[in-house]
């Protein structure tokens, strides 16, 4: 935040709320680093002794290496509870949710929303890519000070779930929406320098919606584009290779490994739009589509923030 980065970059960085981070730079404000000092808390009323260095290490590798179900507990993803869960089991120790998170983030842990990856992906094309064609693909762009974009189409929708509502504890609060449907696609490109071009469009993405976009683009930009796209049936049509072919000192498209958006930094930008788009609820397709562009407006005016989506382990291998 001293160094000029905005409140939402940092907290993107770091992964915690904007909220936490305003606590944290008013408490530094008000007492320096003495105020950002983590205390010490005593074992809770019957919280056993912790774990010693050979269960800790046992523990982690679960975490680490294994699905709950693997270990006889419920479901895919860890939690505080099952990991509490698991250390009742192997060690009849009972330790507070408190601890259990303290453990969990001394072993280099944090919370995060998993990845999903196809089964069709190919692992040795994914490889491929990291080691061998995107290097090539940034040398080659450095090469001609041309800028590399990502590029992906997302669709929001009117029914999508919006965020969470203060209402009175025990009371579900009822969001109004129209029982009818409706939706709107985007398409955005973006590159690892904060850079950030979208369209919001309605109906189906066909050739020429994409051309005409592409068109635009290369006539905004006065440098050379290396676009990376995912193996949509669009961006591998006979009119869009023919459109490239003479353009090719304008603009190269090249082609993720299949099955494989994690690898698309894009990605990262549609889930903060329907994020942020669901929370407006939209009561038909132009305010939806209104709702879009203006957060993707906001989007362009913080370059920090979209720089910080490469910053994701996933598509750090992106960030240059």
């Amino acid at each position: 935040m001293k160094a000029g980065h905005t409140q939402a970059a940092v907290a993107t960085v770091l992964g915690v709320s904007p909220q936490a981070v305003s606590r944290w730079v008013n408490a530094f404000d008000r007492q320096g680093n003495k105020a950002l000092k983590a205390g010490k808390r005593g074992r809770r009323p019957g919280e056993q002794k912790a774990l010693d260095a050979r269960q800790q290490a046992r523990v982690r590798r679960a975490v680490l290496h294994k699905n709950p179900d693997q270990v006889a507990l419920p479901g895919l993803v860890w939690t505080r509870p099952q990991v509490r869960q698991l250390v009742r089991d192997w060690f009849g120790v009972g330790l507070s949710l408190v601890t259990i998170g303290k453990y969990l983030r001394s072993w280099g842990l944090s919370p995060q929303k998993p990845i999903r990856r196809a089964y069709e992906q190919d692992p040795q094309a994914v490889a491929r890519w990291l080691e061998q064609e995107y290097p090539a693909i940034e040398a080659q762009a450095r090469k001609e000070k041309a800028i590399i974009l990502w590029l992906d189409q997302t669709g929001l929708r009117s029914d999508a779930s919006v965020g969470t509502s203060w209402a009175p504890v025990g009371q579900t609060p009822v969001v109004a929406k129209t029982g009818r449907r409706f939706g709107v696609n985007v398409m955005a490109a973006i590159s690892n320098k904060g850079e950030l071009y979208f369209t919001c469009y309605h109906g189906s993405f066909t050739g020429p919606l994409f051309l005409a976009w592409l068109d635009r683009l290369v006539r905004h930009l006065d440098r050379k584009i290396h676009l990376i796209v995912d193996g949509h049936p669009v961006h591998r049509r006979v009119a869009v290779h023919d459109w490239l072919a003479p353009r090719v000192g304008s603009i190269e498209m090249h082609f993720l490994p299949g099955y494989a958006p994690e690898l698309n930094p894009v990605e990262l930008l549609n889930a903060d739009v329907k994020r942020h788009v669901a929370q407006a609820n939209p009561a038909n397709p132009t305010d939806l589509a209104a709702a879009a562009a203006s957060h993707l407006r906001r989007r362009q005016n913080q370059p920090e923030t979209v720089k910080a989506l490469f910053r994701k382990p996933e598509v750090r291998y992106a960030a240059g």
